[in-house]
């Protein structure tokens, strides 16, 4: 169990003061037991305002809910000037004295008003009946749910209602099967705030409803004729019902946000996994074994614009970049979640650019995957409505989930959260699997072996999965088409193989993980000479090439090719940078004026230390780069020249 932290000294003096403060008022009630004129509870008129004042309350909060909590949920949702303004309006109730409130409603519903004019006309009065009581109650409590249901619906992430999205539920759907229901314990808090709120008005109340008598007015009139001795019993019935409303307000804000299910879910999953013959062609999924993939993405947001042409049939595509590169906006684009002036998307020759999300049956797992919190496996995996059980209970049991059918997301393991949301996104049918980040939360050996997990899920799924990761690992061992971007731009695109052994540009190169490429220049025939800024530069020579002088190309010096020594007869001159300790070797970073080069080796040179290197020039290659603004055509890089026999050391820059 955690141990709370205590607080400073001075804040708990000043804490305790305040509960003092607030609770005494309530102690001093008790010697006004023996003193009170219990005869009041025999008054008809006391009752009768009972009646009116919880009657009102009931009726207003009612009200208010029916308006309150769709006018929080758009606040929530919304972002613009507009929102603001009306969020900050919603709230000027709760800052004006309740008298003011009241003539401000009388502006609005008084009798010689258009709109409370033509109410009498009819026979319902807005002023001095119930219809009063119950209009300046709903004025005065209804900002306490409008605050509580924004907060609400404030607190829940956004992927989940995406997620639903995609799995098929239109708007509606959504919020009353994802939104309301994870909302609603604060929800509920905030309903019988207002209600407490309405039950105790009287500013508002006495102006505009003066009668009937609501039991604050009839407190406010005994007191005048009455007295003090006289208050308690009147007091009795708000009293008790604020303390009620307390207590439940208290208990609602324990719950978890959980929907009443049950296990048939879990039971109908269970008995279609039992059957010997399941498998997905007899599940329902029809074999889509390549689909081709044509799109355009286009969106600007402040200072980032993002542009995205694809075309391809490729069925395990990876999009790679750094943070910030556009990649997840790319995923939200295709899947139909954000909005892109001039993107145009189409599978199969179908264009599917203008329908929504919940219409263009793709699967899509974000990086958080985005379990709904209050529903169990078994629930999340039919969740969709056009979920086959029969999938469903395959991927369960091919993801090894039936043990956990009945559990929520809270009671899994990241790995166990991961293989729900793809079983959730391919129990419906889909030409197209959207995972953005899929390793991002995981460790190491758990990466390694999802990783395994979801190759063999790659070869099962008939369809095209496209992967989003910073991970030159994860594109490697899942995609057979690596897109590798960068501030919203395509650098280059093309096949995995070709990309990790000749990237178009060093920075694409440090992008894939590829460690030891160099801009270089062709300076005579047999030999290149690497970039650099500047300082003493040493020259790669080479066997005959069919670059010609002068040409721009890019060198590739495999870790393994450096051989490195203290014998200054041996090689080069450098210094050891940096090393790391590694289970069968050391790899070092070797820096010879501005160049860096990793190797590996044997030896314990210790940081600092001079040492010097030669390299093994059959292992390394030597090809034209390709101009920027030719990259993504250039796909993949090809080699122009053979593979070059190096009798010299590298030198000169490293431009990583």
């Amino acid at each position: 169990m955690k141990l709370p932290l205590p607080l400073p000294l001075p804040l708990r003096w000043l804490s305790a003061l305040l509960a003092l403060y607030l609770i005494a008022p309530l102690l001093t009630l008790f010697p006004q037991l023996a003193q009170a004129d219990w005869s009041t509870l025999r008054q008809r008129a006391l009752w009768q305002a009972t009646e009116v004042s919880f009657a009102s309350a009931s009726l207003a909060t009612l009200l208010i809910g029916l308006g309150g909590i769709p006018l929080g949920y758009y606040l929530a949702r919304r972002s613009g000037t507009a929102s603001r303004i009306l969020g900050f309006v919603m709230q000027l109730p709760l800052a004006l004295p309740p008298l003011v409130a009241g003539v401000l409603l009388l502006f609005l519903l008084g009798p010689y008003t258009l709109l409370g004019g033509w109410a009498a006309s009819v026979g319902l009065p807005l002023t001095d009946s119930f219809a009063g009581v119950v209009l300046a109650e709903v004025f005065v409590a209804a900002p306490f749910l409008i605050v509580a249901a924004r907060s609400a619906f404030l607190s829940i992430d956004r992927d989940l209602e995406h997620v639903a999205a995609t799995l098929g539920h239109g708007a509606s759907a959504r919020f009353f099967k994802v939104s309301l229901p994870l909302a609603w314990p604060t929800i509920l808090a905030g309903l019988l705030l207002a209600w407490l709120r309405a039950i105790g008005e009287f500013g508002a109340t006495v102006m505009v409803a003066y009668h009937p008598y609501s039991l604050p007015v009839f407190t406010f009139v005994s007191f005048g004729s009455q007295g003090l001795s006289a208050m308690l019993p009147i007091l009795l019935p708000t009293l008790l019902s604020a303390l009620v409303v307390i207590a439940a307000v208290g208990m609602v804000r324990r719950r978890h946000a959980r929907v009443a299910s049950d296990a048939r879910a879990a039971r109908r999953i269970r008995a279609l996994a039992d059957k010997q013959s399941l498998d997905r062609r007899a599940a329902g999924q029809a074999p889509n074994p390549e689909i081709e993939l044509d799109l355009q993405l286009l969106h600007r947001f402040r200072n980032f614009e993002l542009d995205l042409r694809l075309h391809t049939r490729a069925r395990r595509i990876a999009i790679l970049g750094p943070s910030g590169s556009g990649k997840s906006l790319s995923l939200r684009l295709l899947a139909g979640l954000e909005t892109g002036q001039g993107s145009t998307v189409s599978i199969d020759g179908e264009s599917i650019g203008a329908q929504l999300p919940e219409a263009r049956r793709i699967g899509y797992v974000p990086q958080n995957y985005a379990l709904f919190p209050h529903l169990q496996v078994a629930e999340q995996l039919l969740f969709a409505p056009d979920a086959v059980s029969e999938l469903a209970a395959y991927w369960a049991q091919r993801f090894d989930l039936l043990p956990l059918l009945e559990r929520l997301p809270a009671q899994l393991s990241l790995g166990q959260q991961q293989r729900v949301a793809l079983a959730r996104a391919l129990a419906r049918p889909s030409r197209l699997l959207l995972l953005d980040e899929p390793f991002a939360a995981l460790d190491t050996p758990l990466r390694t072996r999802l990783r395994r997990d979801l190759r063999a899920l790659q070869r099962e799924f008939e369809g095209t999965t496209l992967i989003v990761t910073h991970d030159p690992q994860d594109a490697a061992e899942l995609s057979d088409e690596i897109i590798v971007m960068d501030a919203g731009r395509v650098l280059q695109h093309g096949p995995a193989h070709a990309l990790f052994r000749r990237p178009g540009s060093v920075k694409i190169a440090n992008l894939l993980g590829v460690e030891n490429v160099f801009d270089a220049r062709v300076v005579e025939s047999d030999g290149v000479v690497l970039s650099t800024l500047g300082g003493e530069a040493l020259q790669i020579e080479t066997g005959r090439t069919a670059l010609t002088v002068g040409t721009h190309c890019l060198v590739r010096i495999p870790a393994e090719a450096i051989r490195v020594n203290a014998d200054a007869q041996s090689g080069e001159e450098a210094i050891v940078e940096d090393r790391v300790e590694m289970p069968n070797r050391v790899r070092l970073v070797l820096c010879r004026g501005e160049l860096r080069l990793e190797c590996v080796d044997e030896d314990a040179f210790s940081i600092g230390s001079t040492v010097y290197f030669s390299i093994d020039a059959a292992q390394v290659e030597v090809w034209q780069s390709v101009p920027r603004d030719e990259l993504v055509l250039a796909s993949p890089v090809a080699a122009l020249s053979a593979a070059p026999r190096l009798t010299a050391a590298v030198a000169a820059s490293n431009t990583h």
